[in-house]
């Protein structure tokens, strides 16, 4: 690989003005795809084959159409009158009536609901009113007990029991991708009449979510502070600026091609915010490694195009390597079964790739541009000396290794027993899908939610709708069926009312409106949705009705579940992976089984402070705590694997050419973290800024992901692998590069170091073909 790659680099940096004009013109043409080509981003977060879906599907098929609550388009009003005041005043009613006349007036309001339509829109007065009236109707003629249809129809009611709250449900036509900014704002004008008249009103429903993709500041604080630790790196204005610049093409590209993206495929808003998060993290790393290690190269040989070469064949290969571990377990996030969650996984895999390419082309070529002034505009006051000069001054990194190296014991039990500790709070990890119920208090989304919870109790805001089947029961059997499981379901605990709104034509299907008692969120209501579950096979056995749960909270279990279920098994797939490919990397058993465990470690120290600071508000640094994103775990288990192997790699790689180039077993430990520490501790101080300043974003998901990501570098980078690895190293001495001479036999060469570019030539005098290098 190191010989391909070192002709790459060479290639690059002779071919600048093309492979620069290449790079340059696939940007603009990325732009032009973006900007004619790209459509609205959604947040759908629906898994086909779920027990939800498939009571869906029933509803739909038995019915004639069944919108999927968790994608439909619609918006809530939701007004409250002043305290101790009540809806039914002239005024307010007045009022109400004039912003549904506003509503009417807006075209992406569903026909069906404006003047003339099958249900207009009704004042929610009236619409209790209408309710109550037929309810007892009802009653009359079926002879249901007064108080049973009260509750009926206050389960139904859009006016609150005090008459303070009431709400008015609007669908809009088409999708939640064809929603703008524009209806949003129409939507929220109607309510003026409302509010002049001193009613407080919040718009709710899937029309609230915000579908323009968070970022921009981020990235700008991420690149700002990348640019400090750079300019300490290389104490020079150019050279730190070359990795950015390199970053910046690359993430525009890549951020671009996948907005380009969402006007063929319907994609989250997470989505491309994710993308650029890693890929600018990863190309500003991957531009550093090699860029660091031309430096080094320079002290070797006057021949700039040679120094490029070998800096791309040997850091260079460790890129590859590295960029490749983190495309694989993105990509691999395609084996759950989850369609957005491998939409991320492609994205951030395609902005990984796009930073590899461009570390590997675009930079040789720049260096090729400035030649000798790629390390112009000296910072006088920064220390720049080589640490793998031989006549260098004692560096921290060798200090801290010489340390670690004579009490190996106490830094491996510290950093395990630290690591331990924080994971901690990773046992009540509670999982959920961003939904209006963990949306900031302040968005008005949620304060329509808050408001609807404070008006008509907790359950209101998740009701769960229940298809039941009784076609294999006799015509004038089945409604005396569908009655029994209605009993049935009031007999769960936490249902305050249960009913059928629904029969279809062939009266073989019943929907069931069942109302929890507690939120969405809430443990009770989940186990709600698992024993109305877990009772369905009795039920059918005994009354001959099968039925399925469904609704958006339903909905909403079944995919945090799904992902759940799926983290352990991806877990073992990327561990699986991380093994292999270390061990065919060091050539070594116990190097890759270390490795495997300390990304294990940080994994869980990840969580566990995560679980701390974003569910149970630890510190008080998040003012409104709540479960953590349902795909936030699986998705940062294949981005932290990544990370870790880039930091095993760049550290271990070194401390395993010492050793094979006969150094002791300990000093190959010190010299090996003595030569990549410092550029290892650099790239892990930009990633943990880059990802920390996302936690800036509004959105509750980029805020917690941003820290969770940051959280890693860190517990990896700074206690992992830089306290940790090297502690266990030192302990094994020989035996940590023991390999089988059988696996030694079969494994491939892969000469991710570069071996066979090793030998430096004189100053000034380049280097024989490197597929034919002198013996050392």
């Amino acid at each position: 690989m190191a010989t391909y790659l070192y002709r790459i680099g060479k290639l690059a940096y002779r071919r600048k003005g093309i492979v620069l004009a290449t790079w340059l013109t696939i940007l603009v043409l990325a732009g032009v795809g973006a900007a004619t080509l790209s459509g609205p981003t959604a947040n759908s977060f629906s898994i086909p084959g779920t027990p939800a879906q498939a009571a869906l599907d029933l509803q739909s098929e038995r019915f004639g159409s069944a919108e999927d609550p968790l994608n439909a388009v619609s918006a809530q009003y939701v007004f409250a009158a002043p305290e101790g005041e009540s809806l039914d005043t002239p005024a307010y009613t007045a009022a109400i009536d004039a912003t549904i006349a506003e509503i009417d007036k807006i075209d992406e309001v569903n026909p069906s609901v404006k003047p003339g339509g099958e249900k207009p829109l009704a004042n929610p007065v009236a619409g209790n009113e209408s309710i109550v009236e037929q309810y007892n109707e009802k009653a009359t003629e079926a002879g249901t007990a007064p108080d049973v249809a009260a509750a009926n129809a206050a389960a139904l009611s859009p006016l609150s029991p005090n008459g303070n709250i009431g709400i008015i449900d609007v669908p809009i036509s088409g999708d939640l991708a064809d929603v703008t900014d524009e209806l949003r704002t129409e939507l929220g004008d109607a309510a003026a009449p409302a509010r002049d008249a001193g009613l407080t009103v919040a718009i709710g429903g899937t029309v609230a979510q915000d579908g323009s993709p968070p970022g921009g500041t981020s990235e700008l604080v991420g690149l700002a502070v990348a640019a400090v630790v750079l300019l300490i790196m290389f104490g020079s204005a150019v050279a730190a600026g070359l990795p950015l610049i390199t970053a910046i093409v690359g993430i525009g590209i890549s951020s671009l091609t996948i907005t380009t993206a969402s006007g063929f495929a319907s994609l989250t808003s997470f989505t491309p915010i994710l993308a650029v998060m890693i890929g600018l993290a990863v190309a500003i790393d991957y531009s550093l490694f090699i860029l660091a290690r031309y430096r080094h190269e320079l002290s070797l040989t006057d021949d700039r195009e040679e120094a490029v070469g070998r800096a791309v064949g040997t850091a260079g290969s460790a890129v590859v390597f590295a960029g490749a571990t983190v495309i694989i377990a993105l990509v691999a996030l395609r084996v759950v079964g989850i369609p957005f969650l491998s939409q991320m996984g492609y994205a951030a895999g395609l902005a990984v790739l796009i930073a590899v390419l461009i570390a590997l082309t675009f930079l040789p070529a720049m260096l090729g541009l400035f030649k000798g002034k790629a390390f112009a505009g000296k910072i006088k006051f920064v220390n720049t000396t080589d640490p793998e000069d031989p006549n260098a001054p004692p560096t921290n990194g060798l200090r801290w290794a010489r340390a670690l190296v004579k009490r190996p014991a106490v830094g491996l039990i510290a950093g395990v027993v630290l690591l331990a500790v924080i994971a901690g709070p990773v046992t009540g990890l509670s999982l959920a899908l961003p939904s209006t119920a963990t949306a900031d208090p302040s968005t008005p989304a949620r304060q329509a939610y808050d408001l609807i919870e404070d008006g008509f109790g907790p359950g209101r805001n998740g009701p769960l709708l229940v298809i039941a089947d009784a076609t294999g029961l006799a015509d004038d059997d089945r409604e005396a069926g569908f009655g029994r499981l209605v009993d049935s379901i009031y007999e769960e605990d936490d249902v305050t009312n249960a009913q059928i709104i629904a029969v279809n034509e062939a009266g073989d299907t019943a929907q069931i409106l069942v109302t929890p008692a507690s939120t969405p969120n809430s443990d009770t209501t989940k186990d709600l949705v698992a024993n109305l579950r877990a009772a369905e096979p009795g039920f059918a056995e005994t009354d001959g009705v099968t039925y399925g749960v469904t609704g958006q909270t339903a909905l909403e279990l079944d995919v945090s579940e799904r992902l759940q279920d799926a983290l352990v098994p991806y877990l073992a797939v990327v561990v699986g992976l991380a093994f292999l490919l270390l061990m065919l990397v060091f050539r070594s058993i116990l190097v890759p089984l270390t490795a495997t465990l300390g990304f294990l470690l940080s994994v869980l120290a990840t969580f566990g402070a995560t679980v701390f600071i974003f569910q149970e508000g630890g510190l008080g640094l998040i003012s409104n705590p709540q479960p953590i994103v349902s795909f936030m775990p699986i998705f940062l288990i294949g981005v932290v694997f990544g990370l870790a192997m880039d930091y095993q790699v760049f550290l271990v790689s070194r401390m395993r050419e010492e050793f094979v180039h006969g150094a002791p077993a300990k000093e190959a430990v010190v010299n090996g973290f003595k030569y990549g520490a410092r550029v290892v501790t650099s790239a892990a101080v930009i990633m943990m800024s880059v990802f920390a300043a996302f936690m800036a974003e509004p959105d509750s998901f980029i805020k917690s992901i941003g820290f969770a990501l940051a959280a890693a570098v860190f517990f990896d980078a700074f206690i992992v692998r830089m306290v940790i690895i090297p502690s266990v190293m030192a302990l094994l001495g020989d035996k940590a590069w023991w390999l089988p001479k059988w696996i030694d036999r079969i494994l491939p060469d892969v000469d991710i170091e570069g071996a066979k570019l090793q030998k430096a030539a004189p100053k000034g005098e380049p280097d024989a073909d490197p597929a034919q290098p002198a013996t050392v």
